[in-house]
């Protein structure tokens, strides 16, 4: 018998609560746009302190806005055990990516108190601020500088494209709290149920998938600079930034294909980011800048990836008399994460009669900092098609269920259920 198998878990409440959060916000194509630190990410914010609080949870919010909804355990000496993952979407986004970690750890809160059930740990539940990455970049800020991996001045300043500034927004929308988000190190283990973002688990006919490990991550960012020249202008002697960055940018997928691991996996290539100047229908450029987004199974032959694109770069500079430089943006190394956790995850997909199997993540995630101090395990639910970011995401109300199980039990066996 699974932990939580006597809790008044509802699947239809969860479902429920994911389509009201997905009216803030909603677009015209059925997704959600509702970025960090905007007038909406607030509405969503209060919706949800709405919901803890009626559950009887009480918020903390830190200086970096991280929203923390706690319940407390019957013994305040053991350390909490932490879930939830993020509000925020990307500007096209849908309604589950994020959202549906925290809801559906409102809803082990909410079965809980319906139950008037304990547990030996005090229970917590996240709302990280920015793990998107969206308006501000990088992705999860929230979650890295509660980690250590960022500082909080650096978070606080960063900037968006329109000139906004996060701890100005922070402010402005009302949700700049002041605990430590270095409070959040002191947990017993942290879990976060996601969707897949991937196609994996649909195609083999799974219900969910158990997290072992996070796949390394290296990002780039570059910048190739010529000289602007008349688009009637001979092309003979011209130093077009645009005709440079061409084939940089189409070696990004060569690499990413051709970098193998010793089990014959390749590596995985993303530009996601072009920015074109002067941007004018009649002018060679001078200047481009475009983002590489780098990921891979295997730390070496990630490596081997950043090594190919510079080598490239240089190549274009010296054939086409520009100058193009990668510097690297950001990196995270290949995470894995808690065996105990993972077990206890197993454990129940196996007791409720799921079908699952055991894969990494390609993509990064609140757990994934949480993982460098904190026990940590994810537990995925597959997305139709894989899309995600995408206004069409969307998964079953039988996926949420199925994700929502697994996580209830293995935070309950984690935290001590008290049975009655």
């Amino acid at each position: 018998m699974s932990i939580a198998t006597n809790l008044p878990l509802s699947g239809e409440r969860l479902w429920d609560s994911l389509m009201e959060m997905a009216r803030i916000g909603g677009t015209p194509k059925g997704g959600c746009n509702r970025q960090t630190l905007t007038d909406l990410d607030a509405e969503g914010r209060a919706l949800l302190q709405r919901w803890g609080e009626a559950c009887g949870l009480t918020l903390t919010v830190d200086r970096l806005g991280n929203m923390i909804l706690r319940r407390e355990g019957r013994d305040p000496a053991r350390k909490p055990v932490a879930f939830g993952s993020h509000l925020d979407t990307q500007p096209t986004g849908g309604k589950f990516d994020g959202v549906l970690g925290v809801l559906a750890g409102l809803e082990i809160m909410r079965a809980l108190h319906e139950a008037g059930a304990e547990t030996e740990a005090p229970l917590l539940l996240i709302n990280w601020t920015n793990e998107e990455g969206a308006r501000f970049s990088p992705p999860m800020m929230g979650s890295g500088a509660a980690m250590g991996l960022f500082t909080e001045d650096e978070v606080l300043a960063k900037r968006a494209q329109d000139g906004a500034v996060f701890g100005e927004e922070l402010r402005r929308i009302g949700w700049q709290g002041k605990a430590d988000p270095a409070d959040l190190q002191d947990c017993a283990a942290y879990l976060e149920l996601h969707i897949e973002q991937g196609k994996l688990l649909e195609d083999a006919g799974l219900d969910v998938g158990i997290v072992t490990h996070a796949l390394a991550q290296h990002w780039f960012e570059v910048v190739v600079e010529g000289e602007d020249a008349h688009g009637g202008s001979p092309m003979a002697g011209r130093r077009d930034a645009m005709m440079a960055a061409a084939p940089l940018i189409a070696a990004v997928e060569e690499i990413a294909l051709s970098t193998l691991a010793p089990s014959g996996e390749p590596g995985r290539g993303t530009v996601g980011v072009v920015e074109v100047h002067p941007s004018s229908r009649n002018v060679a450029p001078s200047r481009v800048f475009f983002s590489v987004d780098f990921r891979h199974s295997d730390p070496e032959a990630l490596a081997r990836m950043g090594e190919a694109l510079a080598a490239r770069a240089a190549e274009v500079s010296a054939a086409r008399k520009v100058k193009a430089v990668v510097t690297p943006f950001w990196y995270s190394p290949m995470t894995p994460f808690d065996a105990t956790l993972v077990a206890r995850a197993r454990d129940s997909a196996k007791a409720r009669g799921l079908k699952w199997q055991e894969m990494p993540t390609a993509i990064g995630h609140d757990a994934v900092y949480m993982a460098r101090k904190v026990p940590t395990v994810m537990v995925f639910t597959p997305c139709h098609g894989g899309l995600s970011h995408n206004e069409a995401e969307s998964i079953t109300p039988d996926w949420a269920r199925a994700g929502l199980q697994v996580l209830a039990d293995a935070v309950l066996a984690t935290a001590g259920l008290v049975r009655p």
